[in-house]
């Protein structure tokens, strides 16, 4: 008896994932994340991520910032950034890699809302990495704490999304 195999579909990439899809999979994510370390189910994602407070005219009292709704006591805007995978060390040192305009979207939010900016990427199959302000009460206390944390340009700093989540809740609301 013979198998009938077709090598040829076999041998087939897979089919790329659409970025908007993995984008929208990730905030889902964190507001999981957010919402079970927080005990709330405030974190939600923005209606068009963001895009739709930037797009039109809205009272103040409708607009949300970044690609999470945040608790109303929450003192940061959450942009999230998944993918980017051609993201290196190096980027840190080159000041037109997509970080810095991560940031820079990230804190024309905040600085809209009156908040600080917190941005929040992974590449596919790693951890959540995080991009704060240093001059934070949340950097200050990973200082006082001893986490590991990279010190980049636009006095941000670099540290994992686990080790934010180890520092005192009351740090993130005011």
């Amino acid at each position: 008896m013979e198998d009938s195999y077709d090598f040829e579909k076999l041998r087939k990439k897979p089919k790329r994932k659409n970025s908007k899809a993995k984008g929208s999979a990730f905030e889902r994510k964190v507001a999981k994340i957010l919402n079970e370390h927080f005990e709330t189910t405030d974190f939600q994602r923005s209606p068009g991520s963001g895009a739709y407070a930037t797009t039109h005219n809205l009272p103040d009292h409708l607009k949300i910032y970044g690609d999470l709704i945040t608790p109303k006591n929450f003192i940061y805007t959450i942009e999230c950034k998944k993918g980017y995978n051609d993201l290196d060390i190096y980027s840190l040192l080159d000041h037109k890699s997509k970080i810095y305009k991560f940031i820079e979207q990230a804190e024309t939010d905040a600085n809209k809302a009156k908040k600080e900016a917190i941005v929040l990427m992974a590449q596919d199959r790693r951890d959540i990495i995080a991009l704060i302000k240093q001059d934070s009460h949340i950097s200050n206390q990973l200082k006082l704490n001893k986490k590991r944390i990279i010190y980049i340009l636009h006095d941000y700093i670099l540290v994992s999304l686990k080790d934010i989540l180890s520092i005192d809740n009351s740090l993130f609301f005011n």
